[in-house]
């Protein structure tokens, strides 16, 4: 059984949703919100976004399942972002 879409509200005020377990950059990517990146295999660090107050990298993570429905991303260290 597919598990629900999760409301992701983004650091720029839009809304979209995104099943579980799709990868955090492409999920950025269908709500046209660009995230930075570099090594994108996890190292450098350039992709980090904040989700619900945890720091993940965006190139090895995926949007996880959430109680709620819902997960909120913030902006990294980046202030260009």
């Amino acid at each position: 059984m597919p598990r629900p879409a999760i409301t992701i509200a983004w650091p720029d005020g839009r809304t979209t949703t995104a099943p579980p377990g799709q990868d955090w950059l492409e999920a950025a990517r269908q709500a046209a919100v660009l995230i930075p990146t570099g090594c994108l295999g996890g190292s450098c660090g350039a992709c980090e976004i904040e989700v619900n107050g945890r720091m993940v990298r965006a190139c090895v993570a995926t949007v996880p399942s959430s109680p709620s429905g819902r997960l909120t991303v913030s902006l990294a260290s980046d202030p260009h972002w």
